[in-house]
């Protein structure tokens, strides 16, 4: 096999091989230079449908997320405030990352109670939709997911502008 001309990561290797192989995995936008600002996600025009799409999605969000409370209720793990014994196990992972900062066991440890924590909190909230008549819940549907469909269509192709 000293004679074979195999690109292997000890053996020898033709540069023009390696990259015409690199280049046939690459997935991109054609250049620029072959295309005008309006394009819209690598097709052809929707540029206008993209923007005003964005501001519908944008306020409908604004204004759907404008009605929601979120409310903290008390930490009650297996009894009343116990917020402090899931501390444990992760002043447990810090105070073996003190002593061996290298210790795969005590980042374990303080990751899963860090974890442990933030589901915790999250598993304590209270989400809620406040009041809102009908017509303002459809307009900020409509707005919401009428703009994420005016994305949607900006990309896909428009047919070219005909010029007189």
């Amino acid at each position: 096999m000293a004679g074979s001309n195999r690109c292997t990561a000890l053996g020898p290797c033709q540069p023009q091989m390696f990259f015409q192989i690199a280049r046939r995995k690459v997935w991109y936008a054609p250049a620029m230079e072959n295309r005008s600002l309006g394009d819209v996600g690598g097709t052809p025009g929707g540029l206008g449908h993209f923007l005003i799409g964005c501001i519908m999605a944008c306020l409908g969000g604004y204004f759907l997320a404008n009605q929601v409370s979120v409310v903290g209720s008390y930490w009650s793990f297996y009894g009343a405030n116990t917020f402090g014994i899931t501390l444990v196990p992760m002043l447990l992972g810090v105070g073996i990352l003190f002593w061996n900062g290298r210790s795969l066991v005590g980042w374990i440890v303080t990751a899963a109670g860090a974890l442990f924590i933030l589901g915790g909190v999250i598993a304590n909230m209270s989400i809620y939709f406040r009041p809102t008549s009908l017509f303002n819940t459809l307009v900020m549907l409509v707005l919401l997911v009428g703009g994420l469909g005016l994305i949607a269509r900006a990309l896909r192709s428009h047919p070219a502008a005909k010029s007189e």
